[in-house]
């Protein structure tokens, strides 16, 4: 069931007729460079149908049946419109195990998404090379540049609005770290795997470790950030009005992350990734994700990088020490600091670089999304479908897509 105000998609009807339209008005332009690297993908209907895009020598074409397709993946009807109208991700419909690959790499379809979202709405494709982070005035502004709450909101939000992401510094004080310090400490001693609240992995010597809880607004000291006025002042400065997500999801009930060394298994070490990249983009975005900071951020105890700009079209995800992944900003902060990103702007979480620290980094996230959105259909939040698990690990996207080949 689609949420209110998205038109059910004849799958026949929209290949022959709406897509080559599309296409016509220039999304066919943004995606052939990647239909020519990626190969001819296939999308088969589990109702029946399928239809194969390829790069020709005049664009990409819509071709009938499935022969020709480097990739081909079946899925349900429910689920491909769900894709065409953003609602849904290759990544999440992986997770949940509502797409199988028939020929070729599941793992492919995840790195088709910018060129199918580009392909269906005009989504550009990001180059992070052709990317120059300027001021309000045209000239070079260092994409690491931080703020306080005394700096202009002009300038705030001309960065926020063109890099994607913002640091603010001293927004919180010693006192009430302390009590954020308590309230994660508090949370992590209550943390049990399976609970389907709670995020966990292995680290090297086989330990079951907790990286996030989802519950942070159960603790007092949790509980009205989101609606601090310090906070909801940083969100005003967003173009777009945004209110928080005060419900029981992964970010409607608050999340606290705890940084690990030597993660082995699990989601501890995030790769270059959206925050909507499970789902839901056309109904929350623009998102922004807030980050409360209650030890040292910096690469010793867990890095946050950021891509500068990436909001304004799409990436494929990868993993932060792929050779061919972009080395992005690390943001540096201390505990107290604040920083708050799009979730479209690409951002990843290496590894920490020293494993012998008694704290790394832990972070008090809320979230903020579009007002007015349509409700979702669904009863939980997107990134829900990564809590599958009984031991409450969560699997790398590699390892899923790996099960859904052939």
């Amino acid at each position: 069931m689609l949420p209110a105000g998205f038109d059910e998609l004849d799958f026949e009807q929209f290949h022959s007729v709406e897509l080559p339209r599309r296409l016509g008005s220039g999304n066919g332009e943004l995606a052939l460079e990647e239909a020519k690297r990626l190969g001819p993908v296939a999308f088969r209907l589990t109702e029946g149908g399928a239809y194969t895009y390829r790069a020709g020598a005049s664009g990409i074409e819509i071709v009938p049946g499935d022969e020709t397709a480097r990739n081909v993946y079946e899925l349900s009807r429910e689920s491909w419109q769900a894709i065409v109208h953003e609602l849904e991700t290759a990544p999440g419909l992986l997770y949940a195990g509502k797409v199988k690959c028939m020929r070729g790499k599941a793992i492919r379809l995840v790195a088709w998404e910018p060129g199918l979202r580009a392909i269906y709405n005009g989504r550009p494709i990001f180059d992070p090379d052709a990317f120059e982070l300027t001021d309000r005035h045209g000239d070079p502004l260092d994409p690491a540049t931080a703020f306080t709450l005394e700096h202009d909101r002009t300038d705030m939000a001309h960065f926020l609005r063109n890099a994607g992401y913002l640091v603010v510094k001293n927004v919180f004080d010693e006192k009430e770290v302390a009590s954020f310090q308590q309230a994660a400490a508090e949370l992590h001693a209550t943390a049990v795997p399976g609970d389907r609240k709670s995020w966990w992995g292995k680290n090297a010597k086989g330990e079951e470790v907790l990286c996030r809880v989802t519950t942070a607004r159960t603790a007092t000291a949790f509980q009205d950030l989101y609606r601090d006025p310090r906070l909801t002042g940083l969100i005003d400065l967003s173009d777009t009005e945004l209110k928080a997500r005060a419900g029981t999801g992964t970010y409607e009930g608050g999340t606290v992350i705890y940084k690990n060394p030597d993660m082995v298994e699990g989601l501890s070490n995030l790769p270059w990734h959206r925050d909507c990249g499970m789902g839901g983009h056309s109904l929350n975005c623009p998102l922004i994700i807030l980050s409360v900071f209650v030890t040292p951020l910096n690469a010793d105890t867990g890095e946050l990088r950021m891509l500068p700009g990436s909001q304004q079209g799409s990436c494929p995800p990868l993993d932060a020490d792929n050779p061919h992944a972009p080395a992005g900003v690390a943001l540096a902060a201390e505990p107290g600091d604040v920083s708050l990103h799009y979730g479209d702007t690409m951002h990843a979480a290496p590894p920490p670089r020293r494993s012998d620290l008694g704290t790394y980094r832990i972070s008090a996230l809320t979230a903020y999304s579009r007002a007015g959105a349509p409700a979702s259909p669904r009863k939980g939040a997107y990134n829900d479908v990564l809590l599958g698990r009984d031991d409450g690990q969560v699997e790398h996207l590699a390892d899923v897509a790996k099960r859904s080949s052939p």
